[in-house]
């Protein structure tokens, strides 16, 4: 028994070998035809003329030579002419003999025996001469000469040893043990050669928790690529159905991929219903599924922004409200929902916004809360926010396109909530059917699309979506998951493998058992400081109070004005800049001051001299309008 488990191992390596045996035997074998047999003899029998010819004109040259000792004489230049021209015909009829051996070689094993005999008749006769002589290596050199032959001939018979893959696990399925045994190196080897994968090599498959897996090793000019480009050949090798899905990807060393058949599912035996316990202990990352190939648990950070993309009926929704339950138990949370059913559900648990004023409402309130916390910060000496994180959810964003295009100044709210926002905590979350950023109806705009940084998406319409939903992962083609009921809630992370995650889900009764927390804003300026001086007291054998010194008169000084409402970002550095400045100031020293673009310091400038809050004179220098004068 172990000696056949022991050749069984060794057949698979003995195999590339054995194959290459039998293709060159047949290549030999085709080429032994009458006719190229017919043009060896003729090669044969104009070599030997030539060669008989040239022999002829080199005798005649030096009777030539010694006939006469002119060099120059009619006799020794007709003889070197001759001898010349016969040694020519000579190298062009060698030429064309090999040509004709070429085309008609001889058996592959009379060429391997011409091959031992050359080492084996020179061993035996020395290893005669050792023994007569009574030399201790007497033996030796015919010993190796037959370990040798020995071993080719072994090789050989392990190569075409045909080894069928013993299945022991019953719980395998009928087609898990077909494919199985297609796996099999011998049955591969014998076989690949018909579906154009000549030279490629597997190991002994396994059964991993997600399927079958193993490795090809991938000889000659193979690489993964091209490997990659074979994958029908390879399916009809298998004879896989055409819906199970099929994976290869690069191994651990270069020369080699893996094959990943998905005939089952790591997730099969965990219930996807989410509950608060999967809320990580670490409050960085949430749980977004999980990997159907390992049964890991899949965690995306939380404090990022993020895009998740999915076709109508892949299950979207459900997929995306264990997220905002994290996100809504850990902080707050605001719900943008453009088409409005999925805030019916929401509606008592978080901030919702449905109608058009609802959502521009939002927008303004999160975007001024994003400004709120950059002067907080600004004041408290601090680069990261490290107060509760406000996570702004856009339900299919190319509805609230629709909604907001025409809307500039929303618009570029939302824009800077993505590429602001983060360090403040306020992060944009962004859902969509439709990730694509062209065309008059975007499921998302293209200068948000690229803030948004980490990306999930379930199946997708085509390659153009499937491109926008993964960015340079799109190679995951999450646009060829199955359709049907199986298979909604599954699909791809970027960067983390084309291995298909299946995600938690939550009902309308999950949602509503969360505890409400309806977020609003705070107020952007803080309590005014109590005014006037402290009561002093003495306290000496007694305790006395002292009237306090009495105010100076007060002195009439400028009136600090808060910033307008309804500014963007912008607009609020630019206005703030003109009102500390003593005096007028230029608009170049805006630009140095806030930091922003040239244009964008004119496109701002232009717009609040044109709403009253600056005033242009007319040599360009800038200054605040009456009521606008800083303390």
């Amino acid at each position: 028994m172990r000696s056949a488990v022991a050749l069984d191992w060794l057949a698979p390596l003995c195999a590339p070998a054995a194959a290459r045996w039998d293709a060159e035997a047949d290549r030999r074998r085709q080429l032994r035809t009458d006719e190229n047999l017919r043009a060896l003899l003729a090669a044969q029998r104009e070599y030997n003329s030539a060669r008989s010819l040239a022999a002829q004109a080199s005798h005649q040259r030096k009777q030539a030579r010694a006939a006469s000792k002119n060099p120059l004489s009619s006799v020794r230049r007709s003889a070197r002419t001759a001898d010349r021209a016969a040694s020519q015909q000579r190298d062009s009829a060698r030429s064309a003999l090999r040509d004709a051996k070429r085309n008609y070689p001889p058996t592959l094993a009379r060429a391997a025996a011409t091959v031992h005999a050359a080492h084996a008749v020179p061993t035996v006769g020395l290893s005669a001469l050792l023994t007569a002589t009574g030399h201790d290596l007497t033996v030796w050199p015919a010993s190796l000469s037959a370990l040798a032959v020995g071993l080719n001939a072994g090789a050989l018979w392990l190569g075409r040893r045909h080894v069928v893959a013993v299945v022991a696990d019953d719980s395998m399925s009928a087609e898990e043990q077909q494919l199985m045994e297609r796996l099999d190196p011998a049955y591969w080897v014998a076989h690949a050669a018909e579906r154009g994968l000549e030279g490629t090599v597997t190991t002994p498959p396994e059964m991993t928790p997600g399927g079958i897996r193993c490795e090809v090793r991938l000889d000659g000019t193979w690489d993964l690529a091209k490997f990659q480009g074979k994958s029908d050949s390879i399916g009809a090798l298998l004879g896989a159905r055409t819906a199970l899905r099929m994976r290869i990807t690069s191994a651990s060393r270069r020369g080699w991929a893996v094959l990943t058949l998905a005939t089952r599912s790591a997730a099969a035996g965990v219930s996807s219903v989410w509950t608060p316990e999967r809320v990580p202990a670490d409050p960085l990352v949430m749980s977004l599924g999980v990997d159907t190939e390992t049964g890991d648990e899949v965690l995306v950070p939380f404090d990022e922004r993020l895009l998740v993309s999915g076709a109508s009926g892949t299950g979207k929704s459900w997929s995306f409200r264990p997220l905002m339950a994290t996100a809504h138990l850990r902080g707050d949370m605001v719900l943008i929902d453009g088409k409005g059913e999925e805030a019916n559900v929401w509606e008592a648990v978080c901030r919702v916004a449905v109608e058009p004023d609802e959502i521009t409402d939002a927008v303004d309130e999160a975007h001024a809360e994003m400004t709120r916390r950059k002067r907080d910060m600004k004041a408290r000496g601090i680069s990261v926010w490290d107060g509760r994180q406000l996570t702004v959810v856009i339900d299919e964003g190319q509805v609230i396109l629709a909604a907001i295009q025409r809307d500039k100044e929303r618009l570029q709210r939302l824009i800077e909530l993505s590429s602001l926002g983060r360090s403040r905590g306020v992060v944009l979350w962004w859902a969509t059917q439709y990730p694509v950023t062209d065309g008059s109806a975007p499921g998302v705009h293209k200068l948000i699309a690229p803030n948004l940084l980490t990306r999930f998406s379930l199946r997708v319409a085509g390659t153009t979506q499937a491109q926008v939903a993964l960015d340079d992962c799109a190679h995951y083609a999450p646009h060829q998951i199955p359709e049907g009921r199986e298979y909604r809630g599954h699909g791809y992370l970027k960067g983390y493998g084309p291995r298909m995650i299946r995600t938690w889900t939550l009902d309308d009764d999950g949602v509503r058992t969360l505890p409400p927390n309806v977020w609003a804003p705070e107020e952007s300026e803080s309590a005014p400081a109590p005014s006037g001086r402290p009561a002093l007291r003495l306290v000496k054998d007694g305790d006395y109070l002292l009237a306090p010194p009495a105010d100076p008169p007060a002195v009439p000084g400028p009136r600090a004005e808060a910033a307008p409402a309804g500014l963007t970002e912008a607009e609020s550095a630019v206005l703030d800049t003109v009102r500390s400045a003593a005096g007028p100031v230029r608009q170049k020293d805006v630009v140095v001051s806030t930091g922003l673009a040239k244009g964008t310091v004119s496109k701002t400038v232009a717009k609040l001299v044109k709403a009253g809050h600056l005033v242009k004179a007319e040599d360009g220098s800038l200054s605040a309008a009456a009521g606008e004068v800083s303390a």
